[in-house]
């Protein structure tokens, strides 16, 4: 069974939420859906699979720094897939 990976609100308001996720390696974030518009912020270097609703899994390699953007709708499970901490910032544009 898969663990559930640390989210931490750092600031919330009716603008952004920003989210710190902490992962071990193997733990998720459980399947979810972007209500909105965000960017991620590596915090450090790691290797994420992607799980979709219809059974996809995209391998991707974070680098610490190398932020990017999503739009809002996109459902998802990631899974940490490296053997080291992984930690990013979400920042969702309400």
């Amino acid at each position: 069974m898969t663990t559930t990976a640390r989210a931490t609100v750092q600031h919330d308001d009716e603008h952004v939420r920003v989210t710190r996720w902490d992962f071990a390696p193997g733990e998720s974030t459980g399947r979810h859906v972007h209500a909105h518009d965000y960017v991620v912020v590596p915090l450090t270097d790691g290797r994420t699979d992607v799980h979709t609703p219809d059974g996809a899994v995209t391998r991707s390699h974070l680098s610490a720094g190398e932020s990017y953007t999503r739009p809002a709708g996109a459902e998802h499970e990631v899974v940490n897939a490296g053997d080291a901490l992984l930690s990013f910032v979400e920042i969702e544009r309400k």
